[in-house]
This record gives structure tokens, C-alpha cells and sequence, in this order.
């Protein structure tokens, strides 16, 4: 396997720091011998230094190319065939199939915004063209779209290794919109990061993309992270992770001498509310639906359900007994690193060791491997929910409380106790649903996607889903980290004004050379007034 296990800078391979570490293989509980090098405080200038440099070069590489850069690098991440996935399977301890699966998505994903690029509406192309005849005041020549903003930092995360990491959502974007990436390979899959990288770089070089395009640098800590939020040339990050982790890259960005935008995302409890009538007719099936949602992945992703809200109605209990036989059948699954599974068990037994908490049910099937989560249900009353937010709060792996509300009354007062959430879900027919209007109206303000009678794990890459969602779910909820609208995070606006043709971006020239879908305004404005 042909594992670097450096540090890359552009076009070039350095290892200049004494500090290494391992490959953690999380089924086993074991490492590779392979080492990755931390980045210095010089390999983070020179790879800023190159970025900057880049940025000038490819902000002006025509979409076109840039597209052709995207689907360069399917090819090169599909020409590593096995390789990669066999490597991810042993720094993840995910199943193969799942990471078959996630590596077609990220394709997937690049493809897509090619296909953007190709398109070009995106841009948002805006033409006012002038009025010397306006009354009182002729009308200037204003032409308005979207540019690219500069060097982004993304962090790669632990949980999905290709989708969210080197070649993931931050990075497509990031790149398709015209803007130098630098990447923190996450500490958790350090040879995927590196077979990946690999294949960018590769098709930076095949597509003659401008050196510097596309840098990645290693740290197991914080330091290489902090220095590059801070250092002055980035001008945004992209993060998913903890809450924790995103408040304190968000908090750094907002105290350098020009703040930028850190797109976090950062967690989520992912409420789903049952309505009795829709309790009573599908109890059976909605625990084996529900036990399947909760245990996926091991809990390991951010759209697990972790909390669902009944009322003690009819069905309840049948429910209650599908929900805790699916689960107690479970297979124990594998978690990414022993730090995250300490950290389940951890936040799981506080759980418990709440008031008014029970234990509902605990998987049994255990697998004799390293790191192994037990799926679990803990159940609470709908007043003692509400009196403990420590009960609100996240357990990121196979875990979900199930809140038993007295009436619909009571389940609307313990989810306006909620904060932010990246989905909300509602089971219940089109009449019933009808009858709880303030209900409904909650659970949308609360949510980034609403879910009719469906689970929130499966996010579906297409301009319509919004992947994102109030604070604190995200740091801001306007924007979203999947489909093709996740490139407005990586944009600014800007206006020319009075600019000849020629010297005008593609987009905005009275041609259109490209054929792009554009806003053509002449209509005179009312009561115009200069600023």
C-alpha cells in the first residue's frame, strides 16, 4: 500500500516535524506501522504562502476547466479502487459495503458540481443596464455576481471519511466556486486522507491547475488547526464535528483583526414526534423503523435520532415492545476511535444517572472486537424531560431517550424546551398533523429539514436539501453543507459598475458567451436616489 505518511504542500511531499504519529485501527484496538508527520510552523507559511499565490491564478481559471478539474479527481479517487476502501475500513472499523457506498456518494457529490460549473446559473448573473435618459438621474451600467472569496480551511471529519473529509462537501464547493483549499487530515483515518489527497493532487496536476491549489497537513492536537483559522490569508473554514470544537474554531475566527466565516456544523438530537393516532395503527413497524434509525452506523451520524416524543395512548406499549426487542437484537457495532467510544459510554451512563431516567433496553448481541457500542434506549416522563436540560442534550453514537408526554399538551411544552436542530420529524397522517398546527409550527422553527413520517438518517445530495440548521446545530443557519447551494458559503457578491465589455467577467459580457441563465433588468427604477 502506497502510504505516503506526510505531509502535503501543493505539488510537494515534506515531513519537516520530529512529531508522528499512527494509524489507529479501532476493531482491533491496534495500530499500523506507518507514521504521519504534524505539520510545522513553517510548513503551515509555506502552504499559506502558496494559497495566496494560487488564488490569484485559479479565481480566473474559467469554469470549464475547473469542472474538468472536479471530474478529474472521480477518476483519480475511483483508479484507487480497493485500496481505498480497504484502508478506510481498517482506520474506521466501518462496514465495506457502507464505505462503498459513501465513496460513490463523494463522487457523486464532485460530479454534481461540475455539472454546476458547466451550468453556470449559480453565478447569479444580474444585468441593470443604463439609462442616460432617466429623469432626474440617468441610470448607470451595474452588473452584479458571485466570486469566489479566497483560501478556505476545511477540517476533515472522523465520522465519514470520504463524503465530509479530503474530497467531501466542504472541499467540492470550496474548489468548484474557484478558491485554493488547505485541509486538517483528521487524526482518526490518516491513510485514507493520504490516498486521497494523493488523487486531488494528481488531478490538479493532469488538469494544470496552478500549484498550491490544494495543500493538506497532519496534526493528531490543535495547534496546526488554530494556526490556520488564524493565520491571515484564510478567509473561511469548514467544519463538522462537535459543538465543543466548532464554538472554539468560531471563536478564534471571530477574534482575528478581520473576522471571517467558520460554516460549522455541529451536532444534533434529531426529535422525532409520534402523534397518537398514527402510534395506534403503526406501533409494530415504527419500533423496528426507529431501532434501525438509532443504531445505524453505530449512532455515528449526525442525523441519528436521539430523542422520540410519545404520548401515553393507545400503542404505546406495543410500541414500547417492538422498540425494545428491535434493539436488544442489535449487533454491537464498531466505533471510529477509542476516543469516541470512551466518550459514548461516558455520556451514556450520565444519562442514567439522571433522575426519573430508566434503562429501557441494551443490545445483547456483543461482538467480540475492539470498541464495540451497545445500542441503547433509556426512557423519561414528559415533565421530568422538561425539567432537566441535561436530558436535551446530544449522545453522539447508538443511544436515544424516549420522552412518554401525558397529553399532546405536554409534548408540545417538552419541544419548545429544544434548541436548534439539523432535522425534526413528524409521524403522523395528513389529518392528524392538520389538527396540532403549533406543534407543527415548533418543530420547523427548530429545524434546518422536516421530516414527514420518514427518518432523518439518509441525507439526499440535491439542490433541494438543506443540511443545516439553527444554532446550534450550525453556526448559521442560512447556509447548507450538502447539494449544490452549500457553494454560496464559499462566495461574495460583487457589482461592477460602468465597466467596458470586453473587460467584463464572461458571465456578465452582453454575448454570454457561455449560454448562462442571467437577470436582465431594465426596467427603470422608481424614485431613484443616489448614495
Amino acid at each position: 500500500m502506497d502510504i505516503q505518511g506526510k505531509n502535503f504542500i501543493g505539488y510537494t511531499l515534506s515531513a519537516e516535524g520530529d512529531h508522528t504519529f499512527q494509524s489507529y485501527i479501532p476493531a482491533s484496538d491496534s495500530f499500523l506501522d506507518d507514521h504521519f508527520h504534524r505539520a510545522t510552523e513553517s510548513e503551515v507559511e509555506r502552504t499559506m504562502a502558496l494559497a495566496e499565490s494560487a488564488f490569484a491564478e485559479y479565481a480566473a481559471v474559467p469554469a470549464q476547466s475547473r469542472a474538468a478539474f472536479l471530474i478529474a479527481i472521480t477518476e483519480e479517487i475511483t483508479a484507487l479502487g480497493d485500496q481505498l476502501v480497504e484502508r478506510a475500513h481498517l482506520e474506521t472499523g466501518l462496514p465495506i459495503a457502507r464505505l462503498q457506498g459513501e465513496r460513490a456518494r463523494t463522487i457523486n457529490q464532485l460530479t454534481q458540481f461540475s455539472d454546476l460549473l458547466r451550468e453556470g446559473s449559480w453565478v447569479e448573473a444580474s444585468i441593470d443596464t443604463a439609462l442616460a435618459e432617466r429623469i432626474p438621474v440617468p441610470k448607470p451600467d451595474m452588473r452584479k455576481m458571485l466570486v469566489p472569496i479566497g483560501p478556505v480551511v476545511v477540517f476533515g471529519s472522523s465520522n465519514f471519511p470520504f463524503a465530509y473529509s479530503v474530497a467531501g462537501v466542504d472541499v467540492g464547493p470550496a474548489l468548484a466556486a474557484g478558491n485554493p483549499v488547505i485541509l486538517k487530515a483528521h487524526a482518526a483515518h490518516p491513510g485514507v486522507s493520504d490516498l486521497t489527497a494523493q488523487a486531488i493532487i494528481s488531478a490538479a496536476r493532469k488538469t494544470n491547475m496552478p500549484e498550491g491549489v490544494f495543500s493538506m497537513l497532519y496534526d493528531d492536537g490543535f495547534e496546526v488547526g488554530a494556526a490556520l483559522v488564524k493565520h491571515p490569508v484564510t478567509q473561511a473554514v469548514g467544519f463538522t464535528g462537535s459543538f465543543k470544537g466548532g464554538m472554539a474554531l468560531h471563536k478564534l475566527a471571530q477574534e482575528r483583526e478581520d473576522p471571517i466565516p467558520v460554516y460549522a456544523e455541529m451536532g444534533s438530537v434529531n426529535p422525532i414526534v409520534i402523534l397518537p393516532g398514527y402510534l395506534e395503527h403503526n406501533a409494530t413497524e415504527l419500533g423496528k423503523t426507529l431501532a434501525a434509525s438509532v443504531s445505524l452506523g453505530a449512532g455515528q451520524f449526525c442525523t441519528n435520532p436521539g430523542l422520540v416524543f410519545v404520548t401515553s395512548s393507545a400503542g404505546l406499549d406495543a410500541f414500547r415492545g417492538s422498540y425494545k426487542n428491535e434493539i436488544a437484537n442489535t449487533t454491537s457495532a464498531t466505533m471510529l476511535t477509542a476516543g469516541i467510544y470512551k466518550n459514548y459510554n461516558k455520556l451514556r451512563e450520565e444519562v442514567f444517572e439522571q433522575e426519573n431516567v430508566s434503562k429501557l433496553v441494551v443490545s445483547e448481541n456483543v461482538n467480540a472486537a475492539g470498541n464495540q457500542a451497545q445500542a441503547t434506549i433509556a426512557e423519561v416522563s414528559g415533565s421530568a424531560f422538561i425539567a432537566n436540560p441535561k436530558l436535551h442534550e446530544e449522545v453522539f453514537g447508538p443511544f436515544s431517550l424516549l420522552v412518554i408526554c401525558k397529553d399532546t399538551e405536554e409534548l408540545l411544552a417538552a419541544i419548545s424546551h429544544l434548541k436548534g436542530q439539523l432535522t425534526a420529524t413528524l409521524m403522523a397522517d395528513e389529518t392528524e398533523a392538520a389538527s396540532y398546527p403549533a406543534l407543527v409550527r415548533q418543530l420547523a422553527k427548530i429545524s434546518g429539514r422536516f421530516i414527514m413520517n420518514g427518518v432523518p438518517t439518509g441525507v439526499e445530495v440535491c439542490p433541494s436539501m438543506h443540511h443545516g440548521g439553527p444554532f446550534p446545530a450550525t453556526v448559521d443557519s442560512k447556509f447548507t453543507s450538502v447539494g449544490r447551494h452549500s457553494i454560496l458559503r464559499f462566495v461574495r457578491p460583487q457589482s461592477f459598475q460602468n465597466w467596458p465589455d470586453s473587460l467584463l467577467p464572461d458571465e456578465l459580457k452582453n454575448s454570454n458567451p457561455l449560454g448562462i441563465l442571467r437577470l436582465v433588468n431594465n426596467m427603470q427604477t422608481k424614485d431613484p436616489v443616489a448614495i
